[in-house]
């Protein structure tokens, strides 16, 4: 089963905060880095995203409008359930953090790999997440002030100036110069990802930092922690089955199914911690924490999903099918008879 290194690190930081916490000048000064960090990611999700892209995808409008439903409507719908399972299992604050989980958007770099290696439609998977990363910069922060109320800062004027500044502004900035930061976006790639994995470490110190000075770890038992867990599969094992039949209802093929599979059942941890440091405040560190174990679980359980679609019949049959295509549109060079054209097996 795959651990995420990621994961490590992040459990790292939070180990960090926990036996040296931010106080004091300190605090003030890691809040204002957090704050510029979030800025600074946004800007980063703007300038790598393209929209050009995304919205070639509108022609399979169908699967798409499929995974923004998992991921927006079907998803909170669940959340919204789980409420039953306070105080027998959850706590009002682990319960707010999984709500806060249930609406954030999918992920696009782990959908478009499982995608891949399950042998499916690996093009709509990169424009499911694109859409979904777009429309989770205006729907996480509305869902979360609607259905998390005063937990999130409900429509106060303050928690709307934040979530503009710090979330908004700084996205739409990088999609307006991703004309001419694009090719550098492009070329440096990995070093911008440890700029964006650095940024996220700050913000999570910088949350569990409050939360430990705050003391509100004094809320959370292992108990709680096995509940929350317990809670977390049952929603995983509820999303990949209502994903994957759902589809085949709707009558998608495989290739796409496995699309809306992967990308419908998925929670981004790179959006989802930037945005719970916003909306939650001294709060965030508990809101994150059903977001960083279901992160992980995604990811172990559907790598072996998509391991098993990969050796499918379905999935070996088409590939067979793409190398049969594949070798009889091969071009060949004028025979030494002349005959022009032909085909070579290869």
């Amino acid at each position: 089963m795959p651990i995420d290194p990621y994961i490590l690190l992040l459990l790292g930081t939070v180990g960090l905060a926990a036996l040296l916490p931010a106080r004091g000048t300190g605090a003030e000064l890691a809040s204002g880095a957090s704050t510029a960090a979030i800025a600074l990611l946004f800007f980063l999700y703007g300038a790598r995203l393209s929209t050009r892209e995304a919205l070639d995808g509108l022609r399979h409008w169908r699967l798409h409008g499929t995974v923004l439903a998992c991921t927006f409507l079907v998803f909170p719908l669940l959340g919204l359930a789980a409420r039953g399972f306070v105080p027998v299992l959850l706590t009002d604050p682990l319960y707010q953090g999984l709500l806060f989980l249930t609406l954030v958007p999918s992920t696009v770099q782990s959908s478009i790999a499982f995608t891949s290696l399950a042998r499916g439609n690996v093009p709509a998977a990169i424009c499911a997440g694109s859409f979904s990363s777009l429309v989770g910069i205006v729907a996480t922060p509305l869902l979360a002030a609607v259905l998390l109320g005063g937990g999130a800062g409900g429509f106060s004027a303050g928690s709307v100036t934040k979530i503009v500044l710090q979330l908004l502004v700084p996205f739409v900035a990088g999609q307006v110069l991703r004309r001419w930061i694009g090719g550098f976006v492009t070329r440096h790639r990995k070093v911008l990802a440890l700029v964006d994995r650095g940024s996220i470490l700050l913000v999570v110190y910088t949350a569990f930092s409050q939360g430990m000075v705050r003391g509100v770890w004094n809320q959370v038992s292992p108990a709680r922690l096995g509940g929350l867990l317990a809670v977390e599969a049952v929603l995983l094992a509820v999303m990949l089955l209502l994903t994957w039949y759902g589809a085949k209802a709707l009558r998608f093929g495989r290739a796409d199914r496995i699309v809306i599979q992967f990308a419908g059942s998925k929670k981004s941890l790179a959006a989802g911690l930037p945005m719970a440091s916003v909306l939650f405040g001294a709060q965030a560190s508990l809101a994150v924490l059903p977001l960083m174990l279901f992160h992980q679980m995604q990811l172990m359980v559907c790598a072996v999903i998509a391991g098993r679609r990969s050796h499918d019949p379905d999935a070996l049959d088409a590939g067979t099918a793409e190398a049969v295509d594949v070798t009889v549109r091969i071009p060949v060079g004028p025979s030494r008879t002349g005959a022009g054209t032909g085909t070579r097996s290869g």
